[in-house]
């Protein structure tokens, strides 16, 4: 199973790269007791770079898509808040529902998207997860496809924004209406629409 989550690595100097990440995880009985996952970054990422750097890290568990829908295009400014992780050298988000510090104990590089092994070596949690939401969902879905505007069609990311902005003005609290809003202006900002004749 893909967990949509967000990772926070160690860059070279130092400082906190935050970024989106679908890792796999095990569906088990009792989903949130991982000892490890799989991490997929394309070997291009920075979240790759500085695993292969630092091999440590923190898989966070969160139901805030304004901070995903920022993370995804890289547009954290400021950085959200962190606290210092407990067994690895990295930061946990503050406001999370639950953390998972790990170590890559695996790489393979043999394809565009790297696999990394990832053992689990302290967990914790934050605050209760608020629960399913239609919007929360389409927030998600239309970060994912502002990450692809270099190779997914002008039409299709279109049509699917329609459809994803409807479930979030129906099902959609404050958050996620600001967060999907914010995706709209960078997709807008991002892929302009040819002229006539081009």
């Amino acid at each position: 199973m893909i967990l949509e989550g967000i990772v926070t690595t160690l860059a070279a100097d130092g400082s906190v790269h935050v970024a989106p990440m679908g890792p796999l995880v095990d569906s088990t009985p009792n989903d949130n007791d991982w000892r490890r996952f799989v991490l997929r970054p394309f070997q291009t990422a920075q979240t790759y770079r500085n695993l292969v750097a630092h091999p440590e890290g923190v898989l966070h568990v969160t139901d805030d898509v304004l901070l995903l829908a920022r993370a995804a295009v890289g547009a954290l400014d400021p950085p959200p808040p962190l606290v210092p992780a407990t067994r690895v050298r990295g930061h946990v988000l503050r406001d999370c529902c639950r953390w998972y510090e790990f170590r890559i104990v695996a790489r393979d590089d043999s394809a565009e998207r790297a696999r990394l092994d990832a053992e689990v070596v302290h967990a914790g949690r934050g605050r209760d997860f608020f629960g399913l939401n239609r919007a929360m969902h389409a927030v998600v879905e239309a970060a994912i496809l502002a990450t692809r505007l270099g190779f997914v069609p002008r039409a299709e990311v279109d049509a699917a924004y329609r459809q994803l902005a409807v479930l979030v003005e129906k099902t959609g609290g404050p958050r996620e209406r600001e967060a999907f809003a914010f995706l709209e202006e960078y997709v807008r900002r991002a892929v302009k629409p040819r002229a006539a004749g081009e």
